[in-house]
Formats: structure tokens, C-alpha cells, sequence
């Protein structure tokens, strides 16, 4: 099968092509790696997948590319990610994951895609809500624009599906982690803390350290997606655990991967940051009755797993 990965040389794109390729695929990758690697790439160029250099904002490169890919499925993870960059600068945040949406569907439909899934968000969706675990009919809040601009973005999904037949389904994610996710940066409060222990320096803790999430692993991730492709089903489907875990649950979790030998991993604590929610934990029976799919690797075993890969005798 051909398929086209924007977003592919990042965390969850690079593991995802990995699964592609396994799988027999003939991949695109689509990344302007401001924040990918090419490094995150480097099993699966050599074994044949090409990687395009570009902006999803650019609908010009995106039309040529898909148009000479052919693909069947494109897989669009592209996007501008961090709270706090959609807070300060709505505007850009709305370019890049909004206008370079519609980039990536008009170039679908013009290269002849059968299917298009979308990685949209969970928790930044919903925003502040009573329904805890959050099922995909709450209504959506977003408390920044980097969730008012997904919520808009799978709007078009849906014109793109009556307008133009084009199959689409947007996966609102739970918060990813694993190895290769970068502890700089836009990156996860697990791989943050990781590179923290590392190094042995304490982990940063915004407020009070009890808001919650529901952390799912990359592996799981992947499945669900590989999953969604293969199907018809439209809409938006929760992708997450159904657990709520703390941030300071996590540090104790981290200490517990490590050998619990770090006394000096304790919290030092900052403001709380504008714009995250306090509780976010996704429901998932739609995800299984649709996907078949329920996530297989609790947090205790995925941060294990993380901050084994994150050892420097695992790089």
C-alpha cells in the first residue's frame, strides 16, 4: 500500500512509519524537521522510504508531493503543538495546524486518497469538564488555541467527507509518551522528567502537581492508528487509557523505573502555566467498539520502558 506520513521524521510519525514499513508499505514522509529528526528515520530510509522536506503550510509543495506519492492512506500528524506558543501566537498555532489541515486534505483529494486519519487531541479539546473519564459527545472547551485549532481542523475533516467523498477520522489522543520523544523542547512531562533523572537534576513541577492525564504509550498509539486506517469509521475517536495519573504519581513512578536510588528527585515547584486543564482522561468504549482496540501498556511499565530507552547504553 502507499502511504504518506506528514509529521513522519517526529516521535509518534517516526514510529509509525517504522510500523508501515514493517508491514510492506511503500511510505512518504512529509516533515519539515523544526522539530522532527532525521535521525528518527534512519532504519526506515534505508529501507526505502522517501523523505519530502516540507511545510504543511505550503499547499503548493503538499499538492506536488502527494500528486507524485499516489498515496491510498495519508496520515496527517504535522502540527504546532506546544500550549503555551498557541497561546502567545494563536495566529501562527491556526496556520500551521488549521490552513496546513486543509493543505493536506485538498492535496489528498487531488492525488486520489481513499482515506485520510487525522491526529487530532483529547484533553486540550474537552478542556474543563465534569465528564471524567471524557467521552468524544462532551462538548468541546478548549482552554488554548492549540485545541480550538484542532477542534477546527476536524470540522474540515468532515466537509472534506461531504464534499468531496474523501474517508476521514480524526483520533483525539490521550497525552503520548515513549522512547524517542525529545526532553527538550515541545516535548512530554515523561520524557521531560526522564531526561531530568538522568541527568539528576529535580523535576519541575507547574502548580500543585495534581492535575492529571491520561498518558498513553506510543506502541499503543500506533496499533490504534494502523487500526483506524484499515476501517470506514468517520467522526472522532478517543485514543487513551481510561487512567488518570497525576504529575507527581509520575514522579514516584519514575523513581520506582530507576531503582527508587534517587533521594534527590524531588519536586521543585513553579506557577501553574495558562491554558492546561486540571483533569483530562479520555473514555475509550467508542475506540473499542469501533477499532477493536484497547491500549495494553499501563503507566508504570511505559515509563519503565521510556526511561529504559532513554538510558545512554540504549542510544
Amino acid at each position: 500500500m502507499r502511504t504518506l506520513v506528514t509529521g513522519g521524521a517526529g516521535f509518534i510519525g517516526s514510529h509509525l512509519v517504522d510500523a508501515l514499513v514493517a508491514r510492506g508499505d511503500e511510505v512518504t514522509v512529509v516533515d519539515d524537521l523544526s522539530s522532527g529528526r532525521e535521525s528518527n528515520l534512519a532504519d526506515a530510509l534505508e529501507r526505502g522510504v522517501t523523505l519530502e522536506r516540507a511545510d504543511v503550510r505550503d499547499g503548493d509543495a503538499m499538492r506536488e508531493i502527494a500528486g507524485r506519492a499516489r498515496p491510498e492512506t495519508v496520515f496527517h500528524l504535522a502540527a504546532q503543538i506546544d500550549v503555551r506558543v498557541s497561546v502567545a501566537r494563536p495566529a501562527y498555532d491556526a496556520r500551521t495546524n488549521v490552513e496546513g489541515t486543509i493543505n493536506v486534505l485538498e492535496a489528498a483529494r487531488e492525488a486520489g486518497a481513499r482515506r485520510l486519519v487525522f491526529a487530532s487531541t483529547g484533553g486540550a479539546i474537552y478542556g474543563e469538564t465534569d465528564l471524567v473519564p471524557t467521552p468524544e459527545t462532551a462538548e468541546a472547551l478548549p482552554m488554548a488555541g492549540y485545541g480550538q485549532s484542532k477542534f477546527c481542523a476536524e470540522r474540515y475533516l468532515g466537509l472534506y467527507e461531504r464534499l468531496h467523498g474523501l474517508s476521514t477520522v480524526a483520533l483525539r489522543f490521550g497525552n503520548v509518551y515513549g522512547p524517542r520523544q525529545d526532553p527538550h523542547g515541545e516535548a512530554g512531562v515523561i520524557a521531560i522528567f526522564c531526561g531530568r533523572y538522568l541527568r539528576g537534576e529535580r523535576p519541575t513541577v507547574y502548580g500543585d502537581g495534581r492535575q492529571t492525564r491520561d498518558y498513553i504509550y506510543v506502541g499503543d498509539l500506533v496499533d490504534a492508528i494502523l487500526s483506524a486506517a484499515g476501517r470506514d469509521v468517520g467522526g472522532v475517536v478517543n485514543i487513551g487509557t481510561q487512567e488518570e495519573t497525576s504529575v507527581l504519581e509520575l514522579i514516584d513512578l519514575m523513581r520506582e523505573a530507576g531503582g527508587g536510588g534517587e533521594a534527590d528527585f524531588q519536586p521543585q515547584f513553579e506557577d501553574a502555566r495558562t491554558g492546561e486543564v486540571e483533569r483530562s482522561c479520555l473514555a475509550v468504549d467508542r475506540a473499542a467498539d469501533v477499532l477493536g482496540w484497547r491500549s495494553s501498556v499501563d503507566v508504570r511499565e511505559g515509563v519503565r520502558r521510556t526511561l529504559a530507552a532513554a538510558q545512554p547504553s540504549a542510544a
